[in-house]
C-alpha cells in the first residue's frame, strides 16, 4: 500500500450483542475482489462534524435498520489499512458496544454504495464460534474480545485492536 495514495479515514463500528451473548456480524464483500468474503461488525465511517456514537447509530440503522438499542462504553479502538473497489484505505476505528432485547435483523435496502462494503448476509456469531471458524473475520480478535466483554465486562480502559 502506497502512504501517497492512502486514503485516510475515521469510522465507528458497533459490536451488537443479543440477550444470548451472540456478536452481529454482517457478511461482505468488495466487487473489485471477486471470491473475497468476510465477516465485519456494522459500521462505517464518521460524517464530518458527526460524533462517533452519532455514526454508531446512523450506520446501524443504515445497514440493519435498528433503533433504539442499549449503548454501552467505548470497548477498543485501533487503526486499520485495507483496500477496497481498488483504493487504499487506513482507517482509525473506534468498537462502541450495543445490546438488543431481540435477534431478528435484516439488511437495509440501498446498504451499499461506494463507501460500504458489498453486504450479502447478517449472522450472529457465539464468541466459541468466532474462535473456531476457518472464515475471514474483522478483527481477528473480535472472538476474545466478545468473550471478555461477557465474562468480565467491558475493558476499562477501552483496548487496543
Amino acid at each position: 500500500m502506497s502512504r501517497a495514495m492512502v486514503e485516510r479515514r475515521r469510522a465507528v463500528r458497533v459490536v451488537l450483542l443479543d440477550p444470548d451473548g451472540r456478536v452481529l456480524l454482517l457478511r461482505g464483500a468488495d466487487p473489485a475482489v471477486p471470491g473475497t468474503e468476510w465477516w465485519i461488525t456494522p459500521g462505517g465511517g464518521i460524517e464530518p462534524g458527526e460524533s462517533p456514537i452519532g455514526a454508531a447509530r446512523r450506520e446501524l440503522a443504515e445497514e440493519v435498520g435498528l433503533v433504539g438499542v442499549e449503548w454501552g462504553p467505548l470497548i477498543a479502538y485501533g487503526t486499520v489499512q485495507f483496500s477496497f473497489r481498488g483504493r487504499d484505505y487506513e482507517q482509525e476505528q473506534w468498537f462502541h458496544l450495543a445490546r438488543i432485547g431481540r435477534a431478528e435483523v435484516a439488511l437495509a435496502e440501498g446498504a451499499a454504495d461506494d463507501e460500504h462494503a458489498l453486504l450479502l448476509g447478517a449472522r450472529w456469531w457465539t464468541a466459541d464460534e468466532l474462535g473456531r471458524t476457518g472464515e475471514t473475520v474483522h478483527p481477528r480478535e473480535l472472538g476474545a474480545l466478545v468473550g471478555r466483554v461477557l465474562t468480565e465486562g467491558p475493558p476499562e480502559p477501552p483496548v487496543r485492536l
